[in-house]
């Protein structure tokens, strides 16, 4: 039973991934891989490694898929928070080697304005939208390089130029706000 994936469709495809149906695995690769790596990449910053990532990530996916519960979040999100948490980890193994040139990137500023841009490609309809809007512009700032960049805590205290204290408890109020404003 091929499991043909359309806009929505992406709960209908991890519960055929769950019951074994290697052709739902596809069409979600398929339709989702180029923006994983993507992600991927803007947190391990190598496209190799986002690629090694994403691989994994399916990996996980396919296994995992009956732990996917609809009533808990989106099947994008569950997806996109595996290839999120596996890029993260990878670099909290140190398995991601660092050349001058990934560390002057992580020293510039100029990752603000593709944090930014995040945020302005949303749907301006969307209630994401709306609520994002409604946090100050630190805070959104905060939170999109977290849930977007995928910056550490510590590493998004430096570039705001914050105490790691008030980031931390800046983002976990955010964070708050966002999923009442959400509800």
């Amino acid at each position: 039973m091929s499991v043909n994936v359309r806009v929505n469709d992406l709960d209908e495809a991890l519960a055929s991934c769950a019951k074994g149906d290697r052709a739902a695995l596809r069409e979600i690769y398929d339709r989702e891989a180029g923006q994983l790596i993507a992600l991927a990449q803007r947190i391990v910053r190598r496209r190799e490694l986002a690629e090694e990532v994403v691989q994994e990530a399916f990996i996980r996916i396919w296994t995992h898929a009956h732990q996917y519960k609809a009533d808990r979040g989106s099947a994008r999100g569950w997806i996109y928070a595996i290839v999120r948490n596996r890029a993260l980890n990878l670099l909290r193994d140190g398995r991601r080697e660092y050349t001058v040139e990934n560390m002057d990137a992580l020293r510039e500023d100029g990752q603000a304005d593709e944090v930014m841009a995040a945020w302005q490609k949303l749907d301006r309809a969307s209630r994401l939208y709306e609520c994002l809007a409604a946090l100050d512009d630190v805070k959104r700032r905060g939170i999109l390089m977290a849930y977007v960049e995928g910056y550490s805590h510590g590493e998004i205290a430096g570039r705001l130029r914050i105490p790691l204290g008030t980031t931390k408890s800046w983002i976990r109020r955010a964070l708050s706000a966002l999923r009442e404003c959400l509800a």
